[in-house]
């Protein structure tokens, strides 16, 4: 049986935000719904708005029944879940504004001790990060600080700083206030089923891992591809690009999870210890290297979306070959490729095998078309198939690629967590496998920076809407 959470209070800044209205408060309800969530728990809306807490509410309700019409349906539970919301206008950057929240906290929460156990999630924009470390402390609200004995722990959303010097900022401010123990750097990636399968199917079947290494894979490719563009993000991509919104976080956690060694046990130090050594592992990249391992795209018409300079240079698609310098994974490729606008929306991870010395059943130019492959399907499906070859009918001795595959939904009758399910109960828990620890932020963070240095001034490749890519992208996997 799960144990509940602590009692607690949950404060939500960028309470307004569409994450919050999309992800945070339907996943809180639908915790409470299940009774996952502490028996007494208080949630604080926090926002720029001039809003009382029944204007929020009431906001809050409007942006759920639009979203998910169906999570509303039950009139007494969500009336019992929205009871428990507060709201607080805050300006961020001002400090006497969170004297505002200490008070809301002491006045909804003390009377049954709530305000001993505090959960902060950042909903907002990474640069406000610092400054809102910064007022939490000062409004005795930071982790050492507080009315009484519990725990103060803090939610950061990606990306944690624009480059190694940024984020090494970001990771001495908030270790000010609050211990690695109590950050919970989050990924949503990190939260979904079949991310975290990745690590079960390679470490408990024995006939996998003994393969899981230079001397059997031939490569592993990673695609994360969007099928539409930057939406209504064009102030954030003009800011940060692909580089940092998908390949710094969650193309390099897939691949730690991926080249990963086995832990020596599944507490969140002894996981992310491995996958940490691996992003210290990764090449360094060279103006020499760049030229036949990196693309970078824009997809036409970015130019013109919505706060997007007419001019802008910022990359859309990439398109990198990584290599792991140490003994499991020495001279294997990882390609990975991430992009807006692409054919189709699908992350996968395929790892493919390298072929048997001799071909007997069909010509030797051909192996690529029969190799061994797994491929780990991650969203729209949630799937696992293997392909290997097989005789195809008839007389003669030709080998056709099959397939077995795995499907959660129809193997498994009970519906997992969503990410943001799983993430907020880590959270409340204390639990800090499926979240980022400094040092691996860091050793993010030089990759990529290697990466954009040694590409220098160079413009990113057009690619046409809802293609592959750019026309040079093949150039890396050579």
């Amino acid at each position: 049986m799960q144990v509940k959470p602590d009692n607690c209070t949950i404060i939500i800044f960028g309470a307004s935000s569409d994450l919050a209205a999309r992800k945070l408060f339907p996943s809180l309800y639908e915790l409470a719904l299940w009774g996952n969530l502490p028996d007494d728990y208080h949630i604080i809306g926090v926002g720029r708005a001039a809003l009382s807490h029944e204007e929020f509410r009431s906001f809050m309700q409007t942006k759920m029944a639009g979203i998910f019409p169906d999570s509303v349906r039950d009139e007494a539970a969500y009336a019992a879940f929205i009871a428990r919301i507060a709201y607080v206008r805050l300006d961020l950057e001002e400090p006497d504004g969170y004297h505002a929240l200490y008070h809301e906290i002491m006045t909804t929460a003390a009377a049954v001790c709530r305000c001993a156990n505090l959960l902060f999630y950042l909903a907002t924009p990474p640069s406000f990060a610092p400054v809102i470390v910064r007022n939490l402390q000062r409004a005795d609200l930071g982790e050492k600080d507080g009315c009484m004995d519990g725990w103060r722990k803090i939610i950061v959303e990606k990306p944690y700083g624009r480059d190694l010097q940024t984020a090494r900022e970001l990771n001495s401010v908030i270790g000010e206030v609050f211990s690695e123990n109590r950050v919970f750097r989050i990924d949503h990636y990190l939260g979904k089923e079949t991310v975290q399968n990745i690590m079960v199917f390679r470490f408990s079947n024995g006939i996998f891992e003994p393969l899981w290494n230079r001397h059997h894979i031939a490569n592993v490719t990673i695609t994360i591809a969007e099928d539409f563009g930057i939406r209504d993000r064009g102030a954030f991509y003009e800011e940060a690009g692909l580089l940092r919104d998908i390949m710094q976080n969650h193309a390099l956690q897939l691949l730690a999870a991926v080249a990963m060694e086995p832990p020596v046990d599944l507490s969140a130090d002894a996981v992310r210890d491995e996958k940490a050594k691996v992003l210290r592992s990764i090449r360094p990249f060279t103006t020499e290297s760049v030229d036949h391992s990196v693309v970078l795209g824009q997809y036409d018409g970015y130019r013109s979306e919505k706060n997007v300079a007419s001019d802008s240079t910022v990359e859309t698609f990439a398109a990198i070959k990584f290599f792991i310098d140490n003994w499991r994974w020495k001279d294997v490729p990882f390609y990975v490729k991430a992009g807006k606008n692409l054919a189709a929306t699908v992350t996968e991870i395929v790892i493919t095998f390298q072929c048997p010395p001799q071909n007997y059943f069909c010509p030797a130019e051909s192996c690529s078309y029969t190799a061994n492959q797994v491929i780990l399907r991650i969203q729209p499906e949630e799937t696992i198939a293997i392909k290997f070859g097989a005789k195809r009918p008839g007389e003669s001795v030709i080998t056709d690629p099959v397939f077995m595959k795995f499907d959660y939904k129809t193997s498994f009758t009970e519906a997992g967590l969503t990410p943001y399910h799983r993430l907020l109960l880590d959270a409340l828990a204390g639990e800090q496998m499926n979240f980022i620890r400094q040092d691996s932020v860091e050793y993010s963070w030089a990759i990529i920076d290697s990466i954009r240095q040694a590409v220098g001034s160079k413009l990113p490749e057009g690619y046409p809407a809802h293609s592959h890519g750019p026309e040079s992208v093949d150039k890396i996997y050579g």
